[in-house]
């Protein structure tokens, strides 16, 4: 039952066409993302690999081709069937995205709120716990936004993302606009959490710092379409821009610096 487990497919798209006016984004692109993974989504500037997180979630409507989360088409998925869904997952979009006039306590509860009918102090306790689970000191509840660093937005967002105990995690370029430390210290939260908690994580990054550290697969946006496998395996690909990307400079000094 748990080799099942491992190899179950959480994330299925078939043929996903993706189109903004005469502008092809995707073309019939295929991926799977199986329990347990963490999945780096990487790709050149405007390859799409947001627009590819914000299709799998629901929020960009395909061209073509089928999307389905938990075995579920998500263009079929509406209403109470919609809200089921978005429960099991949870998303932390660039920068954080917090509500700027809401306390960091605040903007942890918003799903909270949205999807359940705890009381109030139940909801303070659960926001003290994943305040907690990402590192953040307890007076940060209190804050707003505008009184953080950018680190710290990042783990707000965070706490916020895990706020429902969510099965599969989404993360939009997590350690962007982030120092080296903090980036590395971010990486590291990625990696426990997804260890303890058992998540599954879709992870879009330009960073192979942070691919190297976390991803356990990564997907390769190229020419509209996707390529995966393990860091090593990629770097066999004869595509020039993952030949690039991977064994390129950066790529070489990133892989340096993991060997170190």
């Amino acid at each position: 039952m748990a080799a099942e487990q491992k190899t179950e497919t959480l994330i299925k798209v078939r043929g996903l066409v993706t189109a903004f006016g005469s502008k092809l984004v995707h073309d019939h692109l295929d991926l799977d993302v199986r329990r347990g993974e963490v999945l780096g989504l990487v790709g050149g500037s405007g390859s799409g690999k947001s627009v590819l997180m914000r299709t799998i979630i629901g929020l960009n409507r395909p061209k073509e081709g089928t999307v389905e989360v938990f075995g579920q088409k998500i263009v079929e998925a509406e209403g109470a069937k919609m809200r089921a869904l978005e429960m099991r997952w949870g998303v932390l979009f660039q920068d954080g995205a917090l509500f700027s006039s809401f306390t960091v306590k605040e903007n942890i509860q918003v799903p909270l709120r949205e999807y359940t009918h705890m009381s109030q102090a139940l909801m303070d306790e659960i926001a003290a716990i994943k305040l907690a689970m990402v590192g953040l000191p307890p007076d940060t509840a209190r804050k707003y936004p505008s009184e953080l660093s950018g680190g710290m937005k990042k783990r707000a967002g965070l706490a916020r993302a895990l706020a429902l105990d969510p099965e599969l995690l989404f993360l939009d370029e997590p350690t962007s606009g982030l120092d080296p430390i903090s980036a590395n210290m971010f990486d590291e939260l990625i990696k426990g959490l997804s260890e303890s908690l058992g998540l599954t994580v879709v992870m879009v990054t330009h960073d192979l710092d942070s691919l190297r550290a976390v991803a356990t697969r990564v997907a390769v946006l190229v020419d509209r379409k996707i390529k995966s496998g393990t860091i090593e395996e990629l770097r066999q690909d004869k595509n020039e821009w993952i030949q690039e990307y991977f064994s390129g400079p950066r790529g070489r000094a990133a892989l340096a610096g993991k060997a170190a």
